[in-house]
């Protein structure tokens, strides 16, 4: 019984025709009850405090526990409250968790449920509906609701451990004559201090020992930037497998940017076109080379979220030969350019040679099963190294 209010109209018709004391205690009850489940009603549902705890960044195969806590702050029993939680079908069967519980005065229950991190996204959790009512059911059930929480899953990240990338690449710090740029973990030597030197540079046991203030001296380098062009285009992908291809491409900019900024200590960017569920649009995600463990979460964040998109999508998205291009004014003097995609066509044999022109030593990552095409040969004649990867132990072996 939802909604008790036609009853008293008829209750009071007849008792007003029939004269009768009965019908008119009746109605008076049932009026009292039904006014107090309505102030009960209200009164719970502003005592009530709900809370959602959980850790929201993850990588495949691993579990994420969710902790529900819902307290009753009044001096009111609570005589149920039903909870419904909404998760998303890849992580959790079935897609909600529900619970129904009573809560006496200042009571704190806590539940807890499991997601499975089966494959990198981003999702949503929630929202958290909860609902309440008197205990004869007489009142309207009122509800409320917790905002959505976002959990986001990382792509895998295979171990490298040696990357094969040509020597000429900056995937290391090169000796510089001129000592404009200096690398901090080689130290050559010590120097007298002068005014303007960083506290930083104190040799502090030098100058214990000597009794005079000594600076450390670095030996001059360049650190070469590496730049991650990743593909996204569903079209750039083969047909029978543009799925399993496509998140083996994510893998393998994943894998490359955990081994560049954590083995090498080297700065590593990605540049991507792709599907945004956050914008719900394809938006160009540009992180320029860093060397922090906070752009790889970065990167890794983009890379969880990415999408890949079609021509209807693309609207008017430039290709990606046409994006490395453009995106290349940006690109740090001398990067290498990693460019992973899943094509070998005569456009992207252009893109290549822009690029070495340009002075960038470049590095194709095919997502392909072999064997090489002319254009992958013609690719090579210019000095671009090329690496097929169609299992993730090719990956592995880069």
């Amino acid at each position: 019984m939802t909604n008790i209010v036609p009853l008293l109209i008829a209750l009071f018709v007849i008792a007003s025709l029939l004269r009768m004391d009965k019908f008119f205690y009746l109605l008076y009850l049932l009026a009292a009850v039904y006014a107090l489940g309505q102030l009960w009603t209200k009164r719970a549902m502003r005592q009530l405090r709900t809370e959602r705890r959980l850790v929201n960044r993850a990588f495949p195969g691993e579990t994420i526990q969710v902790e529900l806590r819902v307290r009753n702050q009044g001096w009111l029993p609570v005589p149920w409250v039903e909870m419904h939680d909404s998760l998303p079908v890849e992580m959790a069967s079935p897609p909600f968790y529900r619970r129904v519980l009573s809560l006496a005065p200042h009571a704190e229950h806590r539940f807890q449920y499991t997601l499975t991190c089966r494959q990198r996204g981003y999702y949503l959790i929630g929202p958290m509906i909860w609902r309440t009512g008197d205990l004869l059911g007489m009142t309207p059930v009122l509800s409320s609701q917790q905002p959505p929480e976002t959990i986001i899953v990382y792509p895998r990240v295979l171990p490298l451990s040696h990357l094969g990338l040509p020597t000429h690449s900056p995937l290391a710090l090169l000796p510089a004559p001129i000592p404009l740029f200096e690398d901090p973990s080689r130290v050559i030597g010590v120097r007298r201090y002068e005014r303007g030197d960083s506290p930083r540079r104190i040799h502090w046991r030098a100058t214990a020992r000597t009794g005079e203030l000594l600076v450390k001296r670095y030996q001059p380098a360049i650190a070469r930037d590496t730049v991650i062009c990743l593909d996204l285009h569903r079209d750039d992908y083969a047909m029978q497998r543009t799925y399993v291809a496509s998140e083996l491409a994510i893998v393998t900019a994943a894998s490359l940017a955990h081994h560049i900024i954590v083995q090498e200590r080297l700065g590593a960017g990605l540049f991507t076109q792709a599907y945004d569920p956050l914008q719900d649009d394809v938006v160009a995600f540009s992180l320029p080379p860093r060397h922090e463990r906070g752009q790889l979460m970065e990167i890794l964040e983009v890379l969880a979220r990415a999408q890949l998109y079609d021509a209807a999508q693309a609207g008017d998205t430039p290709s990606f030969d046409e994006y490395v291009r453009r995106a290349s004014v940006s690109f740090p003097w001398g990067s290498t350019i990693l460019l992973v995609t899943g094509r070998d066509v005569p456009a992207l044999y252009d893109t290549l040679v822009f690029l070495r022109r340009r002075g960038f030593p470049v590095v194709l990552l095919l997502v392909m099963p072999p064997p090489e095409t002319k254009h992958a040969s013609a690719a090579q004649e210019i000095g671009v190294r090329i690496f097929r990867i169609w299992r993730e132990e090719d990956v592995e072996a880069l």
